[in-house]
Protein backbone atom coordinates (compact mmCIF):
# COMPACT_ATOMS: atom_id res chain seq x y z
CA UNK A 1 0.00 0.00 0.00
CA UNK A 2 1.38 3.44 -0.75
CA UNK A 3 1.87 6.48 1.53
CA UNK A 4 -0.88 8.34 -0.43
CA UNK A 5 -3.13 5.23 0.14
CA UNK A 6 -2.19 4.93 3.59
CA UNK A 7 -3.36 8.36 4.47
CA UNK A 8 -6.42 8.45 2.80
CA UNK A 9 -7.18 5.35 4.65
CA UNK A 10 -6.51 6.77 7.73
CA UNK A 11 -8.26 10.37 7.05
CA UNK A 12 -11.27 8.10 6.44
CA UNK A 13 -10.97 6.01 9.33
CA UNK A 14 -10.41 9.35 11.33
CA UNK A 15 -13.50 10.95 9.93
CA UNK A 16 -15.92 8.46 10.61
CA UNK A 17 -14.92 8.08 14.48
CA UNK A 18 -15.18 11.85 14.68
CA UNK A 19 -18.63 11.42 12.93
CA UNK A 20 -19.47 8.72 14.95
CA UNK A 21 -18.37 10.51 18.22
CA UNK A 22 -20.72 13.95 17.59
CA UNK A 23 -23.46 11.61 16.79
CA UNK A 24 -22.80 9.94 20.12
CA UNK A 25 -22.82 13.08 22.06
CA UNK A 26 -25.69 14.84 20.28
CA UNK A 27 -28.30 11.49 21.47
CA UNK A 28 -26.85 11.89 25.08
CA UNK A 29 -27.89 15.10 25.22
CA UNK A 30 -31.19 16.10 27.18
CA UNK A 31 -33.72 17.47 24.83
CA UNK A 32 -35.39 20.35 25.91
CA UNK A 33 -38.58 19.80 23.56
CA UNK A 34 -39.15 16.52 25.00
CA UNK A 35 -39.34 17.32 28.15
CA UNK A 36 -42.10 19.63 30.78
CA UNK A 37 -40.58 22.89 31.65
CA UNK A 38 -40.37 21.85 35.02
CA UNK A 39 -38.82 18.95 33.96
CA UNK A 40 -36.21 21.17 31.73
CA UNK A 41 -36.11 23.51 35.32
CA UNK A 42 -35.07 21.06 37.40
CA UNK A 43 -32.36 19.33 35.60
CA UNK A 44 -30.44 22.59 35.22
CA UNK A 45 -30.97 23.43 39.00
CA UNK A 46 -29.96 19.62 40.00
CA UNK A 47 -27.12 19.77 37.86
CA UNK A 48 -25.69 23.56 38.13
CA UNK A 49 -25.29 23.50 34.75
CA UNK A 50 -26.03 20.95 31.49
CA UNK A 51 -26.05 21.50 27.61
CA UNK A 52 -29.57 20.44 26.47
CA UNK A 53 -30.80 20.01 22.93
CA UNK A 54 -32.97 22.77 21.99
CA UNK A 55 -33.73 22.20 18.28
CA UNK A 56 -32.62 20.02 15.31
CA UNK A 57 -29.56 21.27 15.29
CA UNK A 58 -29.36 23.41 17.77
CA UNK A 59 -28.01 23.72 21.73
CA UNK A 60 -26.90 25.85 24.42
CA UNK A 61 -25.26 25.57 27.82
CA UNK A 62 -28.24 26.62 31.12
CA UNK A 63 -26.98 27.66 33.87
CA UNK A 64 -28.91 27.70 37.48
CA UNK A 65 -26.50 30.84 38.95
CA UNK A 66 -23.94 33.12 38.30
CA UNK A 67 -21.37 30.89 39.58
CA UNK A 68 -21.74 28.39 36.43
CA UNK A 69 -20.45 31.23 34.23
CA UNK A 70 -16.78 32.02 33.10
CA UNK A 71 -16.18 35.33 33.60
CA UNK A 72 -17.10 37.78 32.61
CA UNK A 73 -20.19 36.20 31.61
CA UNK A 74 -23.64 36.39 34.43
CA UNK A 75 -26.70 33.98 33.82
CA UNK A 76 -29.04 35.78 32.26
CA UNK A 77 -32.45 34.69 31.51
CA UNK A 78 -33.65 33.56 28.58
CA UNK A 79 -36.75 31.09 27.60
CA UNK A 80 -36.39 27.71 25.43
CA UNK A 81 -39.42 25.02 24.15
CA UNK A 82 -40.13 22.85 26.36
CA UNK A 83 -43.03 19.96 25.43
CA UNK A 84 -45.80 21.48 27.52
CA UNK A 85 -44.71 25.53 26.79
CA UNK A 86 -43.26 27.16 23.75
CA UNK A 87 -41.55 29.64 26.47
CA UNK A 88 -40.05 27.46 29.57
CA UNK A 89 -37.78 30.47 31.54
CA UNK A 90 -34.17 29.45 32.32
CA UNK A 91 -30.98 30.94 32.58
CA UNK A 92 -27.72 31.14 30.32
CA UNK A 93 -24.46 32.86 30.17
CA UNK A 94 -23.43 36.13 28.35
CA UNK A 95 -21.15 38.43 28.54
CA UNK A 96 -21.52 40.86 30.98
CA UNK A 97 -20.64 43.78 28.93
CA UNK A 98 -23.75 43.10 26.60
CA UNK A 99 -26.01 44.00 29.03
CA UNK A 100 -24.32 46.63 31.70
CA UNK A 101 -21.76 48.23 29.63
CA UNK A 102 -19.34 50.05 31.28
CA UNK A 103 -19.94 53.42 30.76
CA UNK A 104 -16.75 56.23 30.04
CA UNK A 105 -16.84 59.38 31.87
CA UNK A 106 -15.73 62.15 29.21
CA UNK A 107 -14.62 65.53 31.28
Amino acid sequence: MTTSARLTKTLAVAAALAMAATATLAANRPDTRSMSCERVQSLIRDRGAVVMTTGRHTYERFVARDSACYRPEIAWQTTVRAKDTGACPVYHCINEELVRPRFEFKF
